[in-house]
């Protein structure tokens, strides 16, 4: 029952529609079951982004989990919807045009039922904000589970399929991104922080252990100039980045804060950062669906020329910079008004 309960903690992200990819080889993808919506325009995708990037609109799955593990009631929250909560225990589907996603997700494994949630909707003004926090998840079963694991909060641009089964390959659990041919100026968005919370690292398997470091929450946005080869295997170019780490608090709300697309290689720019280098490890490397349906991890090979049109969008923020099961537990990252800037 511990490895069980831990499959469900070890596919959490640390990060709509099939998603159609714009290959060289040619090939489209085939439909898959939640294929509700075609691949849109630039303009499109970026309304839609923005749409539903006001978080005024939510919704809850109201879900009970397994009595052998306590048989809590939580809430799974995304941004859609009329404010409802809906006692369910339905995997996942999202709306047409709905291209949001958070971590909040539904796992069932060997007959277990676990959630667990890291973003929530809050009160702002006469509507809605995001809020991403870094916690620890703890499961107490007398006798049986003592875990403890550092969870933090994603929203991103892209999809989880649901419910999560089991371990294999973690971050193919989740698709970032969206086809996107546009050539966007910047990412722009409202937010408050509160930000440097020492690192705890909590695995699950061993006790909680302070790293003694600080850690930042993170907005990133990259384009990517996206390819397929015979094999199957598909790989990147870097076209834009858009990237920052929130370093201080931000006590009251920051408006129309606005991180600038930069075009081609960055390394030798004084902004330039470790964190926003190329994506090949596989521990943080994104994954997508080649053109026969299966998943493969995204390669990303070099820098683009800037003037590279790209072909896929990647939008994410997170509580913690740092790897899984590694987070600064008490950091907090409010969202609002999240659009492009065309």
């Amino acid at each position: 029952m511990r490895r069980t309960i831990f499959l469900f903690l070890t596919v959490l992200p640390c990060s709509v529609a099939p998603f159609f990819l714009y290959a060289q080889s040619g090939k489209s993808m085939p439909d898959t079951p939640d294929s509700s919506l075609s691949v849109c325009s630039a303009e499109e995708t970026a309304g839609a982004i923005a749409s539903y990037g006001t978080f005024d609109n939510w919704s809850a799955r109201e879900i009970k989990e397994s009595g052998i593990i306590g048989g809590k009631t939580r809430n799974l929250f995304e941004f859609y919807g009329n404010r409802e909560v809906t006692r369910t225990k339905e995997p996942f589907v999202a709306p047409e045009g709905y291209l949001w996603r958070t971590n909040n997700v539904l796992a069932v494994v060997a007959g277990v039922t676990k959630t667990n949630n890291t973003v929530y909707p809050e009160k702002r003004g006469n509507g809605y904000c995001a809020r991403l926090e870094t916690h620890i998840e703890s499961v107490r079963v007398m006798g049986m589970i003592n875990m403890d694991v550092t969870c933090q909060g994603a929203l991103f641009v892209g999809k989880v399929e649901e419910p999560i089964r089991d371990t294999k390959s973690p971050m193919a659990k989740v698709i970032y991104g969206v086809p996107f041919d546009g050539r966007p100026e910047a990412l722009v968005f409202d937010y408050k922080a509160d930000v440097g919370h020492e690192v705890v690292r909590g695995t699950g398997f061993s006790s909680l252990k302070e790293m003694g470091y600080p850690d930042y929450p993170i907005a990133y946005m990259v384009l990517q100039k996206r390819w397929e080869e015979p094999d199957g295997s598909v790989h990147a170019l870097r076209v834009g980045s858009a990237i920052r780490q929130f370093g201080e608090n931000a006590p009251e709300w920051v408006d129309g804060y606005r991180i600038e697309v930069a075009y081609g290689d960055i390394t030798s720019e004084p902004f330039y950062r470790d964190y926003m280098a190329l994506k090949n490890d596989p521990e943080t490397a994104f994954w997508c669906y080649n053109s026969e349906g299966r998943k493969v991890m995204v390669q990303e090979e070099g820098w683009a020329d800037e003037s590279t049109q790209p072909n896929y969008l990647v939008i994410n923020f997170l509580a913690s910079s740092g790897p899984a099961f590694y987070g600064g537990v008490g950091n907090v990252l409010w969202l609002d008004n999240v659009h492009l800037e065309m």
